[in-house]
Formats: C-alpha cells, sequence, structure tokens
C-alpha cells in the first residue's frame, strides 16, 4: 500500500502526529513516506483557516479541542510538548528545507530535530540563524541544507507537495493518504491503522 504523511512542522496537531506514526508504523508494518507541504499555502488553495480563527467566536469548541489535544498527549505519553512560544511561525524555510534533506537522505533526522525544535524546545524556526543552528546541533549538513533551499527545484517541489495534497483533498494537516484516499487529523490515526491492520 503507498501510504504517505503529509506534513507542516510548522503545525501542533503535525506533530502530534509525527511523534507517534512511528508506534504506528511498527503495529502495522506499514512505512509512510513523509511529504512536506506548505500549510499556509494548502489553506489558500482550499479555503480552510486555522482552528483558532475559524472558531473564534465558539470558545466552547475551542475549549473541547484543547480538551482533546490534553486526553492525546496522555494517551501517548507525549510529555516533551510545548506550545511554542513564537506562534504561528512561518514554516516555509523550514518545509523547503525539509525537501532539500530529503535529497540528501536525511529526511528522518531533520524532521525529527526540526518537530522538536519547534514543539519541545519553543525555537523561532522562521529565523534562518535560529534553523541553520538547530540543524547543527542535530548534526545534519546544515551548510548543504542551506544552499538547497533556494534553489528554483526545490522551492517548485514544495509547491507541487502543496498543489498535489490539495488535489487529493487534504485541507489541512496532518493528513495521511492510504492508495490516495485521504484521513485527515491525528484523531483519525485510530482509523488509519485499522485500514493498515486489514
Amino acid at each position: 500500500m503507498d501510504a504517505q504523511f503529509l506534513f507542516d512542522v510548522g503545525g501542533p496537531n503535525a506533530y502530534f502526529a509525527w511523534a507517534v506514526l512511528p508506534a504506528l508504523e511498527a503495529r502495522t508494518g506499514v512505512r509512510f513516506a513523509q511529504v512536506p507541504v506548505l500549510l499556509g499555502g494548502l489553506f489558500k488553495l482550499t479555503g480552510n483557516q486555522s482552528p483558532m480563527m475559524a472558531f473564534a467566536g465558539v470558545p466552547a469548541k475551542l475549549a473541547y479541542a484543547e480538551l482533546e489535544t490534553k486526553r492525546f498527549m496522555a494517551r501517548h505519553g507525549l510529555e516533551a510538548f510545548r506550545m511554542n512560544p513564537h506562534f504561528p511561525v512561518n514554516s516555509m524555510l523550514v518545509m523547503r528545507g525539509a525537501v532539500a534533506a530529503g535529497r540528501l537522505g536525511v529526511m528522518d533526522d531533520y524532521v525529527a530535530a526540526m518537530m522538536r525544535g519547534m514543539w519541545e524546545q519553543g525555537l523561532a524556526l522562521g529565523d534562518a540563524a535560529v534553523w541553520e543552528a538547530a540543524m547543527v546541533a542535530a548534526g545534519l549538513p546544515a551548510a548543504e541544507i542551506a544552499a538547497l533551499v533556494g534553489e528554483p527545484d526545490v522551492k517548485a517541489e514544495l509547491v507541487a507537495n502543496t498543489e498535489g495534497a490539495a488535489a487529493a483533498g487534504a485541507f489541512g494537516v496532518p493528513s495521511f493518504l492510504l492508495d490516495g484516499e485521504l484521513y485527515f487529523g491525528k484523531d483519525r490515526m485510530d482509523e488509519v491503522e485499522r485500514v493498515l491492520a486489514g
């Protein structure tokens, strides 16, 4: 089965899904391809907006979403999560970096460094100096990745990924595609696992 994990490091729910995905992969034997997309671009393409904006006038819904997040964190033991004090962070540089890291064969380590930097360490990863320092600290080829992010084909790949996600029906992250069928959100991961388990 073709299994894809569509993500943007700038979304906290993408962090939650990323954090529990390895255990799901271990239980099912299915390895997900990590597909970097730009959440802001996906919102523009689909007319979507963040829950904080969409439900600003519905405080009970925002409160319930926060409760569900706490339940998810407790269920999966995600004690390292901290809301980033710089949120929302412009993630374009980070996500172009993910494309570049994939070309250099270090996607997994890069995504781990960026997810932890954003949602555990509270780094302002939209700042190029902070971003590069985070890569160096993680032992990544920071200079090579930084050199690639400005390349037109790297930029184009992120755009193509984002447009492809929208074409597949995705409107936010995390999104999962199983043989092209969309499952949205960290709260659909149990259903994703049931499908993979057959």
